[in-house]
C-alpha cells in the first residue's frame, strides 16, 4: 500500500489529546515497514496506543493506523523548525516502537 504520513498526521491532529504528532515508517520483518507515530499530548492528557488505535479505526484505513506510538515531550526539529523525520525514525527504532 502507498501510505502518506501527512494524511495520517492530519487525522491524528484532530484527536482531542494530541497537541503535535509526526508519522514515520519503521522497519518490519513481515511488511517491510509499518506506521509508527510520535505524539506530543496536551498537558494533563493521557493517551495509550490501544485507545488511539480504537479512535483511529473510525477515521483511517486499517493499514494506515499506527502500529506503534511513542509519547514524547517534543518532536525533534531541524534549524528551520521542521520535524526531523530521520532523527525521529532513529529515536523510534532505538526505543523498539
Amino acid at each position: 500500500y502507498k501510505v502518506s504520513a501527512l494524511e495520517i498526521e492530519e487525522i491524528l491532529r484532530t484527536h482531542p489529546d494530541i497537541k503535535e504528532c509526526a508519522v514515520v515508517g519503521i522497519p518490519d520483518a513481515v511488511w517491510g515497514e509499518r506506521v509508527a507515530a510520535a505524539l506530543v499530548v496536551h498537558k494533563g492528557a493521557s493517551l495509550d496506543i490501544g485507545s488511539l488505535r480504537e479512535w483511529a479505526k473510525e477515521r483511517l484505513a486499517t493499514y494506515k493506523i499506527p502500529k506503534g506510538a511513542l509519547l514524547v515531550e517534543e518532536l525533534p526539529k531541524n534549524a528551520m523548525g521542521k520535524v526531523s523525520k530521520p532523527a525521529l525514525k532513529a529515536l523510534m527504532e532505538g526505543k523498539n516502537v
